[in-house]
């Protein structure tokens, strides 16, 4: 397994992922910000948190894919909300726990940041997705 994700003895618990993630694969893979976009740049979702966050998503998927790279490859997330809130978490947990099976997103996720925002590049884009995933 080139990435081993795992949270040590010590840390917050619970969280929705884990703490910590060891690399040891030579291709590093990282996918650009992802937003609830289709390929043809119609938006998704506008106005849903959740329904943004499932779609970011699955556009991190299919730029893994594209390397033969999944979800168990990734070594961190980081999500970018405009205007967070801690009332937000159940909106952006059900957008990741309405996706997971689809995309093999595993279940805590990989570590992860959520970055709060007062905007991101166009008004409806409420949420951002970066990836990281490192390959052999």
């Amino acid at each position: 397994m080139v990435v081993d994700h795992f949270t040590p003895h010590g840390m917050l618990q619970p969280v929705p992922y884990h703490h910590v993630a060891v690399g040891t694969g030579a291709r590093h893979v990282p996918v650009s910000g992802q937003i609830a976009r289709r390929p043809d740049g119609t938006a998704v979702a506008p106005g849903d948190l959740a329904g943004q966050v499932a779609q970011a998503l699955r556009n991190i998927a299919i730029g893994l894919a594209g390397v033969d790279a999944t979800f168990s490859d990734v070594l961190r997330l980081t999500f970018y909300v405009t205007r967070w809130a801690p009332e937000k978490t159940g909106d952006l947990m059900a957008g990741v726990e309405a996706v997971a099976g689809e995309i093999g997103l595993p279940t805590p996720l990989p570590p992860a940041s959520l970055i709060g925002d007062d905007h991101l590049f166009e008004p409806d884009v409420l949420v951002e997705v970066e990836a990281t995933a490192l390959l052999d």
